[in-house]
């Protein structure tokens, strides 16, 4: 089978998608823009004007120019989405000789999709249109876009796009509802939630003995100067306008004066400047850069309580990935959300649960969790199953697996060995 995402860089998901589907002996192609995420910069050794080829472990990886704006206002996202757009349109169409069997996209950005489309026209091949979040519902409730018009249009538009692919998957039941909603027919909906490592991401009593002496890692604990016996609350992933992470600051500040508690916020993006200088005269607050894949588990185990802040506004229009990672690290976890979405039932008897914006009920949870060892050991312990039985990454990439090959199947005339492509 040949599978060929093409994405607007490769996300942690697509990326271990492709890998997994590569040592299954698919084929794999990717297009990509340059890394830029979450900085909002080029990575060192990439070129957002150059288009680059490389290969990674068991696909193939095209850099498509684009361009980066250093302040992701509306209309520069918009730009800097019609740039990978159109620059990425001839390393698809050169997939064309290839000849896949199915092209992927994932959304964002959406953009991508009408020339997916056309290329899966041309070709006579499946499309399979994969949402992450629900960018353009995203960009009207968060303000980013406005006008009556421009929302039915662009609403519209997505509807019909929607409604053109041979498959459209997203990551939660709320957002198949959506799907829906949208006009999407039930035979052509896919549940693909994310997943997690279960074995990569661990507690810290499972976690194999670290190195002694000399050579033994300072820890994050020390690195940033926090008490061994110091309760750690830990936010770890993009800042983001999504992410009502100021919240934290505000939590922070009404737990100034509990000396044992500490927030740890781990993650760049385009709030990060204005979070640090809230937070400038916390001592209980500490700010550490996205970390390496290899030291992840180690910062995962660090928190004695992950919190997960969201807007109410984007509440069932994303699932934050991050969540697999939190509930797999065996550690309570608190969730901002309303009763009744998907984030909420999700956290039923895993986690807490408080009102989106309401940084006193926040500060108050992390307090009662910090005086409940007991309550904090159940719920981690709750998580962690939960992640083992129904975020496993092998379990949920086969079924996946299975979902492919049952769409490929129904455009074949006569049986052969499929292939794929695919276009994020």
């Amino acid at each position: 089978m040949n599978f060929a995402p093409e994405l607007a860089g490769i996300g942690k998901y697509s990326g271990e998608m492709a890998e997994w589907l590569a040592a299954r002996g698919h084929e794999v192609r990717v297009i990509a823009a340059p890394p830029f995420f979450p900085q909002w910069a080029v990575f060192e050794g990439h070129s957002a004007w150059a288009y680059r080829k490389s290969e990674a472990k068991g696909f193939t990886v095209w850099r498509a120019p684009t361009w980066v704006p250093a302040k992701p206002r509306t209309l520069a996202r918009l730009a800097h989405l019609a740039s990978f757009m159109l620059s990425s349109m001839p390393l698809l169409l050169a997939q064309a000789r290839w000849k896949p069997d199915l092209v992927f996209v994932v959304e964002p950005p959406l953009f991508c999709a009408p020339a997916v489309l056309l290329f899966s026209k041309v070709l006579g091949i499946k499309s399979w249109l994969h949402i992450q979040d629900y960018e353009v519902d995203a960009a009207f409730g968060l303000g980013w876009v406005r006008g009556a018009g421009v929302r039915r249009f662009a609403l519209a538009a997505e509807r019909w796009l929607m409604g053109k692919f041979s498959r459209v998957s997203t990551i939660s039941g709320a957002m198949l509802e959506k799907a829906r909603g949208k006009g999407v027919g039930e035979a052509r909906l896919v549940l693909f939630p994310n997943w997690v490592d279960v074995s990569a991401i661990r507690p810290a009593t499972q976690a194999p003995a670290e190195p002694t002496g000399a050579d033994a890692p300072a820890g994050f604990r020390a690195e940033l100067g926090i008490p061994a016996d110091a309760l750690v609350v830990l936010y770890s992933g993009s800042l983001g306008s999504k992410q009502g992470i100021e919240l934290l600051a505000e939590a922070a500040r009404l737990l100034v004066y509990a000396r044992n508690i500490h927030f740890v916020i781990c993650g760049n993006g385009p709030s990060r400047e204005s979070l640090m200088s809230a937070c400038m005269r916390l001592r209980n607050v500490h700010f550490l850069d996205l970390q390496p894949a290899a030291r992840l588990n180690e910062l995962l185990g660090m928190a004695d309580i992950h919190v997960l802040p969201q807007r109410a506004d984007a509440e069932d229009l994303v699932m934050p990935s991050k969540l697999a990672g939190m509930l797999a690290s065996g550690k309570a976890v608190i969730v901002t959300a309303n009763p009744g979405t998907e984030l909420a039932r999700v956290m039923t008897d895993r986690g807490l649960v408080v009102p989106p914006g309401d940084a006193a009920v926040l500060a108050d949870a992390i307090e009662q969790l910090a005086l409940s060892p007991t309550v904090r050991e159940a719920l981690g312990a709750a998580g962690r199953a939960f992640a083992q039985a129904e975020l496993d990454q092998d379990a949920i990439l086969s079924r996946f697996e299975q979902e492919l090959f049952r769409c490929v199947a129904g455009a074949q005339t006569a049986p052969r060995t499929p292939t794929i492509e695919s276009k994020a």
